[in-house]
């Protein structure tokens, strides 16, 4: 049996870092089998340049394999000229 049937969620990791009067600074560290992979993943990260000081931007969010999830459409919002 192939692993992606065996499969119903993947884990992924993120660090968000923004700060006063900046951006959002997104970055995917990676995609996980399990929960507890993310974490590891995690511990390995926080000990890096950037993240160390910034230790509490990381993020877990579970996804569901073969689901949509983003259902909805978009829209641009212009940037705020200075």
């Amino acid at each position: 049996m192939a692993l992606r049937s065996l499969m119903k969620s993947v884990f992924i990791l993120w660090h968000v870092r923004a700060e006063p009067g900046q951006e959002e600074d997104p970055k995917l560290i990676g995609v996980y089998e399990s929960r507890s992979e993310a974490a590891r993943a995690q511990e390995r990260a926080r000990k890096q340049p950037g993240f160390a000081e910034h230790a509490n931007g990381f993020l877990v969010d579970e996804y569901e394999i073969g689901k949509d999830h983003w259902t909805d459409g978009f829209v641009t919002v212009p940037l705020k000229e200075e």
